[in-house]
């Protein structure tokens, strides 16, 4: 049976599982809430039963004591059937209906000298049904006597059958009237949640803001509607982010595209053209793609680590010599324009070292490319203060500073420079450099290191402030030598 139900719930609707479900439950607690009642009633029928008795075989049995037994003995008229025997099993008084030759019980089932409770067939003592016997031990020791007392049953089987015909009749009528009351009250409760899936049906992924009905009652499909809203906006935002994110990388990787398809077209039409000046457009826009196609699969492989960081990372992460890492990458530029200020002692921070390599790459060419006369890398630390954002451990900082005296950066476009895609309008020609990627990159990688990056002006009062960008990474203690 069991596995019928769970067979046949899973085609039906969510309502009719609901009520499947409630009105078996009420089934079940009315059988169990029944059985308990008649179980109840029916013990505190028998307690009254027994007490009327009892009461009369004490008062019997007191008068046995005094030996003022009267003949008849008085009872409540038909109700109680009383006999007194003595030790043989004799009858020495009854009441006036009951037997005078015959005991109410026989000799295996009376035992001298206890209360005794039993339940004995009505006709043995002139009664239709089963019949309740108490005993009472009663008269001295020299003669002992015993008291008993019978009173019928049958006012008791009649009030638990009308009470349970009562409940087999009415428990079934109000299981019907609940579950029809269930029925309306799981559908009024179920409708917010079939406007939501109407709403969702309707959802096409088209451009435009798409939300979903928000019921009015604070519960639980409230809560469900305003998260469903949120993730769709979020949705919303992330497609709207990949198609921008597309767009500009369609259009960068255009122009490079278009310059060499019109290099080549004009040589052609030339007949003799200058080949080595062809070849050198040709080598710088094809650099200039190479470098936009592995910033797009660094940020696209930055964004799948984002996603799913369960993943391991693909590159290791252990201690890297800050000193030794600015040395490397200033010795790959002129000095001047470039000068590196070298710390006085070595300072270890944690992180994966050709991302470290890549920030410093990407700062410098940065201030190379708007650099008046001069720019300037160095790392001082560590600093003592308060955790910087995502900090792996500990409230130490080391500080790698780029500063150029360039225009600089208004601070109403500190931030929007480190979204992807992103120039100001005086960077917007070829010849500026970059796709607008190179500080969304070192934002990401500064951040995986445990970092932060910010910007600032390098000199205020100047005619042009320059710009000094700082990169905080936690400092590590020094390592341990490794054992020979």
């Amino acid at each position: 049976m069991r596995r019928r139900i769970s067979a046949l719930l899973p085609d039906l609707g969510l309502r009719s599982r609901l009520l499947v479900l409630g009105v078996a439950g009420l089934v079940v607690g009315f059988a169990l809430g029944g059985a308990l009642l008649l179980g109840a009633l029916g013990w505190t029928l028998q307690r009254s039963v027994d007490a009327e008795a009892l009461r009369t075989a004490d008062a019997v049995a007191l008068l046995a004591a005094e030996d003022a037994l009267p003949d008849p003995l008085p009872v409540a008229g038909g109700q109680l059937r009383v006999q007194v025997v003595d030790g043989q099993g004799r009858i020495r008084a009854a009441s006036i209906d009951a037997d005078r030759l015959v005991p109410m019980l026989g000799p295996d089932q009376l035992r001298a000298g206890e209360r005794q409770r039993l339940v004995v067939d009505g006709r043995r003592v002139g009664l239709t049904g089963p019949v309740r016997v108490v005993t009472v031990p009663a008269g001295t020791a020299d003669e002992p006597r015993t008291v008993l007392v019978a009173k019928s049953m049958t006012d008791v089987r009649h009030s638990l059958h009308v009470v349970r015909n009562l409940l087999l009749v009415g428990f079934p009528l109000l299981v019907a009237g609940l579950a029809v009351v269930a029925w309306r009250v799981v559908g009024a409760t179920l409708r917010p949640v079939e406007a939501l899936r109407s709403g969702a049906a309707e959802i096409t992924g088209r451009a435009g803001a798409e939300r979903l009905p928000v019921p009015a009652g604070r519960d639980e499909i409230h809560r469900l509607a305003v998260t469903l809203n949120d993730m769709l906006d979020r949705l919303a935002a992330s497609r709207d982010r990949q198609r921008a994110f597309v767009a500009d990388a369609a259009h960068e990787l255009r122009s490079p595209v278009t310059n060499m398809r019109t290099e080549l077209e004009v040589a052609r039409r030339l007949g003799d053209p200058d080949w080595p000046a062809v070849a050198e457009n040709l080598l710088a826009d094809t650099e200039r793609l190479s470098r936009l196609v592995d910033d797009l699969l660094l940020l696209a492989r930055l964004d799948e680590q984002a996603a799913r960081p369960d993943r391991p990372a693909p590159h290791a992460v252990g201690p890297v010599e800050l000193g030794e890492l600015l040395r490397g990458v200033a010795g790959r530029y002129p000095s001047p324009p470039l000068r590196h200020e070298p710390p006085p002692g070595p300072l270890w921070t944690e992180g994966d070292p050709g991302e470290l390599r890549r920030v410093l790459v990407n700062l410098v060419e940065n201030a190379l490319r708007h650099a008046h006369g001069e720019v300037r890398l160095a790392v001082t630390g560590p600093h003592p203060g308060p955790p910087v954002p995502l900090q792996r451990g500990g409230s130490a900082y080391h500080l790698v500073t780029v500063t150029d005296d360039g225009p600089g950066i208004p601070a109403a476009d500190r931030e929007r420079v480190f979204a992807r895609f992103t120039r100001l309008d005086d960077a917007r020609g070829r010849d500026a450099g970059g796709a607008g990627l190179g500080l969304a990159i070192v934002r990401e990688l500064v951040r995986r290191a445990g970092g932060a990056v910010e910007l600032a002006d390098a000199a205020p009062e100047a005619a042009a402030p320059g710009l000094r960008v700082t990169v905080r990474l936690p400092a590590l203690a020094d390592p341990e030598p490794e054992a020979d």
